[in-house]
């Protein structure tokens, strides 16, 4: 049968605020959460969506469409007529100064007893493709590293301003598989390998960033703007491909790895590639398959088709909540409790 790993929430919640957020997680899920995020509430609330006006913004970018219908928002930017996109500095992204507030609050919370002892603060930020590859029209290899320079700043920050104990790191991988897909254009490889070895290189470099010993966890993820996939996979094959190398190329621990299941896949074939997943004890695997769609009975039949392949498993939806309705999210957090259960 195996053990249950608990619940794990993959960043957005559509509630009020972050205490809001806090608080009925806490109340709802409890012991099962090790770590509770804050909900990326207000102008976080759909993911990096955010970045873009920021961008849009900057004295040295302007605005251009993309090059053909994409997924998602539908403007980019580039460097402006001779602007060396070497040099730009993309100033402050608003991450640090969001994490280190609602870092106040958790701990005021926990505190007061609201929050179990020894939960952990989640921390998610998403990877320099996501918002290059979603925003940028070029040159998205320049800008790419001139982003994550100014990324793992704000990382930088959060080490700083979070006790270590305190504090778990989510990167968010997502639009790595809408380039696998063939959906968005690659800077980085025209074939599926070349671009397989360059994500994991960088998700090693990004991982390597976290300092032990606070958590960290990567969400794979297939997208859910409009609550559609990039793609649908065709099984677990390229998430177990991506977990494999950042396992293999990281010298410091893996907390967790979250991967989508989609509503439609209860069948065995999906989960397959999972068997040979070798993970380490530590490393707690977090498998999307709640939806809100089809409730307990669709997550029991994803349950026991993920159970052909992996036995140690813990819940999640397949991405964050927030492009859900507030008011589904109380029942969403008490299903997730329930499943838990079921699993311990």
């Amino acid at each position: 049968m195996g053990r249950g790993r608990g619940v794990h929430l993959c960043g957005s919640v559509p509630l009020a605020d972050a205490q809001t957020v806090f608080s009925e997680a806490a109340q709802r899920i409890g012991s099962r959460l090790k770590r509770i995020p804050d909900g990326e509430t207000g102008v976080r609330n759909n993911w990096v969506v955010w970045q873009l006006p920021k961008m849009q913004a900057h004295p040295d970018l302007e605005t251009v469409p993309p090059p053909s219908p994409e997924y998602g928002p539908s403007e980019r930017v580039q460097p402006k007529s001779g602007v060396d996109a070497a040099s730009i500095n993309f100033g402050p992204l608003g991450y640090a100064d969001a994490a280190l507030e609602s870092w106040q609050v958790f701990r005021r919370l926990r505190e007061e007893g609201v929050i179990p002892q020894g939960s952990r603060f989640q921390v998610c930020l998403p990877t320099p493709i996501a918002v290059i590859g979603a925003f940028v029209a070029g040159p998205q290899g320049e800008l790419e590293g001139r982003y994550e320079a100014q990324l793992r700043s704000e990382l930088a920050r959060i080490v700083d301003g979070i006790p270590a104990e305190d504090l778990a790191v989510q990167w968010d991988t997502a639009v790595e598989f809408a380039i696998f897909e063939g959906v968005f254009p690659s800077w980085f490889g025209g074939d599926y390998p070349t671009q397989l070895e360059e994500v994991a290189q960088r998700l090693v470099r990004l991982g390597a960033a976290v300092p032990e010993p606070v958590e960290l966890g990567f969400h794979l993820c297939y997208g859910d703007f409009g609550h559609r996939h990039f793609a649908e996979p065709t099984d677990t094959g390229r998430l177990a491909s991506v977990a494999t190398r950042i396992l293999s190329g990281l010298g410091r621990r893996v907390d967790w790895i979250h991967m989508p299941v989609p509503r439609s896949r209860a069948d065995a074939d999906y989960f397959k590639p999972l068997a040979d997943l070798d993970l380490p004890p530590e490393t707690d695997l977090y498998l999307g398959l709640v939806h809100a769609t089809d409730g307990r009975d669709g997550a029991v039949r994803r349950i026991e088709a993920a159970r052909t392949a992996v036995a140690d498993f813990g819940i999640a939806t397949e991405c964050g909540m927030g492009r859900r309705s507030a008011d589904q999210i109380t029942a969403l957090f008490d299903l997730h409790a329930e499943l838990a259960d079921t699993l311990s």
